[in-house]
Parts: structure tokens; C-alpha cells; sequence
């Protein structure tokens, strides 16, 4: 029998910006979209780790939130708070890409494929991205398509094009 795995959540709050976020003793495992709802979080850990508990608890977050909050008023361009991710080995490797492309940097998706050496997996990339668990602080945000153009975004186009000119990455060409 297997035990069951706590989730530790909070709903960040800072301006604008409404997070659901959550972590294991392990470290940080969610970060909802923008004004996201609660069922964002319960459908993601249903499908991670089919057998968990949803606990409210602020203060266990409060690192975690405290990095973000460092992040979005721009006092933080590297997070350091542990990851605990749950994914295929493809996803992971991408997750682990992502997290290589620097502050302020703009990458294709073919360029993560060439990162991870499969070059030819660029759609694969792209559906592994739209996985990723941990907006902001895995950095899918800096992933646009090779002609330049914004491309799906699990927390939403508007989300995506905050993050980028937060980070020093403004166009107002972007759609």
C-alpha cells in the first residue's frame, strides 16, 4: 500500500498577480496560472500523484512565495527553492532545459530540442512544455515559437507577455 503524498498549498497574492501554489516536503510542485482556480491545482495533482492530500498552509509556502514575490518586483532572477517534479524522463529533460535559459533570454522550441539532442522532436518539446507544473520558476515563459511570435502558454498569452517584460523582453508586436 502506498502512502499518501501531503501537498502543501497557498494562494499567492502580490498586485496583480493571484498564484495557486503548492509544494511536497520535497520542494515546489505547482505553480498555478494567473487568477487561476483552485481546480487548476486539484486536476494537476490528481493526475501526478493519485493518491495525495490537499492541505492549506501558508507558512511551508512562504519561502516559496517569498521568491516569487522577489520575482515579480524584480529583486530575483534565480530562484533557489528546491524542485520536486513529476513527470516522463522526456518532460524532466525539458523541465531541466528550460531552467538552463538565462534571465531575460528568449529561446525557440528547436532550441530546447537541441539542448536535450533530439532535434527532431521539436512538437514533443512543445507538448512537454505545456506540462510543465511550475510556471515562473521553470521558466517556459522564455520559449517562443522560431519565427518569433508568442505560442501557447499554460497560464495564458497575457501571463506570458507580463513575464517576458518583466524580464527586460518587451514587443508590442507579440499576439
Amino acid at each position: 500500500m502506498s502512502k499518501e503524498t501531503m501537498i502543501y498549498w497557498t494562494r499567492f497574492t502580490w498586485n496583480d498577480w493571484r498564484l495557486y501554489t503548492a509544494a511536497t516536503s520535497k520542494g515546489l510542485c505547482f505553480i498555478g496560472s494567473n487568477h487561476g482556480n483552485f481546480e487548476e491545482l486539484a486536476q494537476w495533482a490528481g493526475k501526478a500523484m493519485p493518491e495525495y492530500q490537499l492541505v492549506r498552509d501558508d507558512e511551508k509556502l512562504a519561502p516559496y512565495t517569498a521568491e516569487l514575490s522577489e520575482y515579480i518586483k524584480n529583486d530575483r532572477s534565480v530562484f533557489s527553492v528546491p524542485l520536486d517534479l513529476y513527470g516522463t524522463e522526456f518532460q524532466l529533460a525539458v523541465w531541466k532545459a528550460l531552467m538552463d535559459i538565462p534571465y531575460g533570454e528568449i529561446y525557440s522550441y528547436s532550441d530546447i530540442a537541441e539542448m536535450i539532442r533530439k532535434p527532431s522532436a521539436v512538437r514533443a518539446v512543445g507538448a512537454a512544455i505545456g506540462k510543465n507544473p511550475v510556471l515562473i520558476t521553470v521558466p517556459c515563459h522564455r520559449v517562443i515559437g522560431k519565427n518569433g511570435k508568442l505560442t501557447g502558454f499554460r497560464g495564458g498569452l497575457e501571463m506570458k507577455k507580463q513575464l517576458l517584460a518583466l524580464e527586460g523582453r518587451h514587443n508590442k508586436t507579440w499576439k
